[in-house]
C-alpha cells in the first residue's frame, strides 16, 4: 500500500480534498461512533490539514493547531483513519507524522490534545502524557493529554 501525503493550508484545499475531509470526518465521528455534534466548528480555516491519500481514496487524516488557536499549546485534532485502512499502522505513522508537521509548522513545544478515552494506550504509546480529569465532549469520553518534545 502506498500512501501519499500532503499537509495543506485550508485556503489551498481543493473543493475535493475538502469534501474527502468532510466526508470521512462524518463517517467516523459522527456515523461509526454514533455521536450527533457539529463538525465544521469553524476552526478549520485556521489550521494545515494533513492528509494520507491511498490512490484516489483518503486513508488517514488530523487537523495540525497553532499555538493559542484552541489551546495556548499547539494541538493535532480530527485524528483519523479510514475504516478501510485500519489495523496497518496507518494510525502510528500518521500521528509521528503529524508531530514532525507540528514542529515544522510551528516550531519547538508542546503539544496538547484531547483524546478519546479508548485510545488512551495508542497515545501513551507515542509519547503523550495524561494531564487534567476526563471531560465528556458530544457524549464521549475524552482526556487531555501533552507530548513535550
Amino acid at each position: 500500500m502506498t500512501i501519499h501525503w500532503y499537509a495543506k493550508a485550508f485556503i489551498d484545499l481543493s473543493p475535493a480534498e475538502l469534501y474527502k475531509i468532510l466526508q470521512l470526518r462524518s463517517e467516523v465521528f459522527v456515523v461509526e461512533q454514533n455521536c450527533v455534534f457539529l463538525d465544521a466548528d469553524n476552526k478549520d480555516e485556521g489550521c494545515i490539514h494533513f492528509m494520507g491519500f491511498v490512490n484516489d481514496a483518503l486513508a488517514a487524516y488530523t487537523r495540525l493547531v497553532p499555538r493559542g488557536y484552541i489551546y495556548s499549546e499547539m494541538s493535532i485534532g480530527r485524528v483519523v483513519t479510514s475504516p478501510k485502512h485500519r489495523d496497518k499502522g496507518l494510525g502510528r505513522e500518521l500521528m509521528q507524522r503529524s508531530v514532525d508537521l507540528c514542529k515544522q509548522f510551528f516550531g519547538d513545544g508542546p503539544i496538547k490534545i484531547g483524546a478519546q478515552c479508548y485510545l488512551l494506550k495508542f497515545y501513551t504509546a507515542l509519547g503523550f502524557k495524561v494531564i487534567g480529569e476526563k471531560y465528556l465532549e458530544d457524549g464521549i469520553e475524552h482526556i487531555h493529554m501533552i507530548l513535550n518534545n
